[in-house]
Formats: structure tokens, sequence, C-alpha cells
């Protein structure tokens, strides 16, 4: 039997290091305007959407 996840996390972006649980990718940025130029690309790299979960944190999702 196959599992098929169609809703995960890819990676997640922050300018705030204790703010990301581990267990996945890490982006750490050291400015906002650095953790959305970054966002921004790995939507387009990897597919995925880019969500802000609060200021300085950033997750990238595939639906």
């Amino acid at each position: 039997m196959s599992v098929k996840l169609e809703k995960y996390i890819l990676a997640a972006l922050t300018t705030h290091p204790e703010k990301v649980p581990s267990g996945t990718t890490v982006f750490y940025c050291k400015t906002q305007a650095e953790l959305e130029k970054i966002a921004a690309n790995l939507e387009a790299i990897l597919d995925g959407i880019a969500h802000e979960l609060d200021e300085g944190l950033f997750v990238i999702v595939k639906h």
C-alpha cells in the first residue's frame, strides 16, 4: 500500500531561528526583505506556495 502526501511543508524561512521547529528544511535570513525575496524564489523553484505565519516567519507548502 502506498501513501500519497498531498499537502506538506517544503521549507521554512525565518529571521528568528527560535520560531522554527525541527523537522523541516530551514532558511535563515538577515532581513525581512531578504526573507521575502527568497520566499518568492523558492515558491517558483519548489512549485509551492509561500505563507507568512508571523513577522519573520514563512513556510513554503505544497497543496
